[in-house]
């Protein structure tokens, strides 16, 4: 069922705009006739500079006095751009949780609206298209009918949307105040640029998202185009270029790419020895983890969820660094990011034996139906059982606070996102380093 309509009035051509209101009404009667229970909330986008002098809904629809049902749900949303209207709009989507989108629009616009729909929204929304001239049947509003698709657009049209849209974002201030970035002083910073993201200074609006969010799926709300944005906000900050930005292609497994030679379709762990060439792995519960070997002059970064972390992900990376780079394990330092702490994070009894076998101050409450887990004592064990010096892993044992960067994700819902604690929609941070040039 629709829950939202949307009237894309935003170019409509002359000979369109001198029948606006009989367009309109037409398309008004539709929807009211169609939700004679509850009226959906209906949004009208349309150009401020058409309509800039027209500051008053009932001006702009003088016939809504004869749509009572749809007057306290209807709202128009003027602006310079298509972009700024449809991400207005958008907003107030996610404000009522809607997913199922009803919109009414010119035949000409269908096309140009399903690119600027492609890279502001994700696969959680579901729209359906109708002509503005054949919104006359109820049952369109509510089954979409096949309509023939139009001429595809070029290469250029495409283009000129991405670059509005990215315009648009960029103009958008930060939420959440200044973009903050951790840094351990165990890594080289005349070597090394390095840093783990918090959710603060970027754009990303939606409660379990705001506001730095890096990281885009299927499954949550935040469109590719707006962590684009959070990630141009942070390579400024933090000073590496973004064109040569790689993050890991998260598995749960611990298998690594090694930069320069043939990609993997999928792998938690990243190692290289380019200068310039900035690498990441994600978190938000699970390990940010990174890696520095300032004597052969290599860096690592790897994602250790609970099963990349059994798994022996970090290991693997700091394998990679020896075996391609003849890294000598004993300088290799690593820096354990925020991540889940054993203070939150519970795993079902049979996979907490596995890190109980590990060692058993990984597990408390071990007798429980779900005990909680210590990531992080699990993987400096096995960092130090591969060769790793003590003193060369950075985590949460660090007695000076002012130097733990190795914070609970869980705990600190103002400085970190959790899936643990938000649920699916969850926002995401990163642990990003590379070699200075």
């Amino acid at each position: 069922m629709v829950e939202a309509v949307l009237i894309d009035l935003f170019s409509l051509p002359a000979n369109m705009q001198n029948n606006f209101q009989d367009l309109l009404c037409t398309t008004l009667g539709t929807i009211q006739e169609c939700s004679s229970i509850t009226a959906p909330p209906v949004y009208v986008m349309c150009s401020q500079t058409e309509w800039g002098e027209r500051n008053d809904e009932q001006e702009l629809l003088p016939a809504l006095k004869d749509f009572q049902a749809l007057k306290k749900s209807l709202e128009v949303v003027r602006a310079l751009t298509t972009a700024s209207a449809l991400y207005t709009i958008k907003q107030r989507l996610d404000e009522k949780d809607s997913s199922t989108i009803k919109i009414i629009l010119p035949a000409f616009r269908r096309d140009l609206m399903k690119v600027y729909i492609a890279q502001l929204f994700t696969a959680v929304y579901q729209f359906e298209f109708e002509d503005l001239h054949m919104a006359s049947d109820c049952n369109n509003l509510l089954i979409a009918e096949p309509q023939p698709e139009g001429q595809t657009l070029s290469t250029c049209d495409v283009e000129l949307i991405t670059s509005e849209i990215q315009i648009y974002l960029q103009s958008l201030p930060n939420l959440k105040g200044e973009l903050t970035i951790l840094r351990s002083s165990l890594i080289p910073d005349g070597i090394f640029l390095h840093g783990f993201t918090t959710r603060t200074g970027g754009i990303s609006y939606i409660p379990t998202l705001s506001s730095c969010n890096l990281f885009s799926s299927y499954k949550r709300r935040d469109p590719q185009a707006v962590v684009k944005e959070n990630l141009r906000r942070l390579a400024n900050a933090a000073g590496f270029n973004l064109e040569t930005f790689h993050r890991v292609k998260v598995d749960h497994g611990n298998a690594v790419c090694i930069m320069g030679k043939t990609e993997p379709d999928s792998y938690d762990g990243i190692v290289t020895n380019l200068k310039g060439v900035t690498i990441a792995a994600p978190g938000a519960d699970c390990i940010p983890v990174l890696f520095a070997d300032p004597v052969r002059k290599v860096c690592g970064a790897a994602h250790s969820g609970w099963k990349g972390t059994l798994l022996g992900v970090s290991m693997a990376t700091v394998n990679a660094m020896v075996s391609e780079y003849g890294c000598n394990v004993k300088d290799i330092l690593v820096v354990l990011g925020p991540s889940v702490g054993p203070c939150c994070y519970k795993l079902p009894q049979e996979s907490a034996k596995e890190f109980h076998r590990i060692d058993p101050k990984c597990v408390r409450l071990f007798d429980s139906e779900n005990p909680y887990i210590d990531l992080r004592r699990a993987t400096r064990i096995l960092l130090e059982t591969g060769g790793i010096l003590p003193e060369n892993i950075q985590d949460d044992s660090v007695t000076d606070q002012n130097q733990n960067i190795t914070f609970c994700t869980a705990c600190h819902p103002d400085k970190f996102y959790s899936h643990f604690r938000d649920g699916t929609n969850f926002g995401t941070q990163i642990g990003f380093i590379s070699l200075k040039d």
